[in-house]
């Protein structure tokens, strides 16, 4: 997967003009590299490339003398006015594992849930895995027609992980849990407390 690029000289306010057009810059850092690379890139080209990569697909940057594998490390959105900033690659390299979050997903329906016996509660969203670039996952799903009682939890051991991936953060994690739904006093009951209470004050 390739996103096209080209160096940027060009920093502070005067970026505001080329977002306009709808350049957005960007920046590679990367412990191999000498120094990290400034660039532009088109807008609606890099949306549907991080449709498709997320923040754990290697895309390879190409144009103005630039081929460099990279990972989408950081997307920086205007948070009021929800359009892009800026976006930081993670540059890395075919031969050499690295690090990389890894979204977690859900899909299907909880019996817990159907039976109105509990709520699903998603505690973590992510999982940091280590692996050489093409064997990152891109996202992990976890089905949750598994989950029938309240005891039920998925660890981050429970995650399927495919053969050369190694999960670095804590296997003990809870990634799923059930919170219990408890029943809410009958309304009979209510009435007559207050019915109780009303008699008392005016004796």
């Amino acid at each position: 997967m390739n996103l096209s690029v080209k160096k940027r000289w060009e920093f502070g306010k005067s970026l505001k003009k080329y977002r306009a057009d709808g350049l957005i810059p960007g920046v590679v850092y990367g412990k191999h590299l000498e120094s990290p690379i400034s660039v532009f890139f088109d807008k609606m080209e890099f949306l549907k490339v991080y449709e498709k990569a997320g923040e754990s697909t290697p895309v390879t940057l190409k144009g103005d003398g630039i081929n460099q594998m990279v990972l989408i490390h950081e997307v920086d959105v205007d948070p009021v006015k929800n359009r892009l900033l800026h976006i930081d690659f993670h540059a890395v390299k075919a031969d050499e594992k690295t690090e990389a979050e890894v979204p977690v997903y859900t899909q299907g329906e909880a019996p817990v849930e159907k039976q109105s016996l509990g709520k699903i509660e998603m505690v973590k969203d992510h999982v940091v895995v280590e692996a050489l670039p093409k064997d990152l996952p891109h996202d992990f799903t976890l089905d949750l027609s598994e989950i029938k009682t309240t005891n039920d939890i998925v660890f981050v051991k429970d995650l399927q992980v495919p053969k050369g991936v190694e999960i670095v953060d804590d296997l003990e994690q809870p990634i799923i849990t059930v919170v219990e739904i408890k029943e809410e006093p009958e309304e009979e009951e209510s009435i007559q407390e207050d019915t109780e209470n009303g008699e008392a004050e005016n004796k």
